[in-house]
């Protein structure tokens, strides 16, 4: 097969910057062990991903999706509200049992603002430096 182009590409993808990302992406999928959608015929992955975009053996969507989610940190799953008067007070409930020394099953009930500025000045200067070695 002829060597494939960006200008193959372009009417699938209009952007150039976004066709790289993608072709990139795709490219990195295949040498995962990713399943290709067309004949290799001797080409290395880029092309191959390039190829796929141009015969639209793939979906340009699908292919940024993807590539979105590959790259988040944190994905956020969205769930019911409940009334906010009930949060609001069962957060208060969990800070004040954290405060008299009970424990609660909420990570976000943990009282971070209970450490003084002595508390703390005295933690930082009761570290001790890690011992050196020839690692670094």
């Amino acid at each position: 097969m002829a060597r494939v182009t960006v200008e193959d590409c372009i009417d699938k993808v209009e952007n150039r910057f976004d066709l790289v990302l993608l072709a990139g992406h795709r490219a990195r999928l295949i040498s995962q062990g990713a399943q290709i959608t067309v004949d290799r015929d001797n080409d290395k992955n880029p092309v191959v991903a390039l190829r796929e975009i141009a015969d639209e053996t793939l979906s340009p969507d699908d292919l940024k999706e993807d590539l979105i989610h590959s790259l988040q940190r944190h994905v956020e799953v969205d769930e019911p509200e409940s009334d906010s008067s009930q949060a609001s007070g069962s957060a208060d409930d969990a800070t004040e049992q954290a405060a008299d020394g009970e424990a609660t099953d909420q990570p976000d009930a943990i009282p971070f603002d209970q450490m003084s500025e002595d508390d703390l000045r005295a933690a930082i200067e009761g570290l001790v430096p890690p011992e050196k070695s020839d690692d670094y």
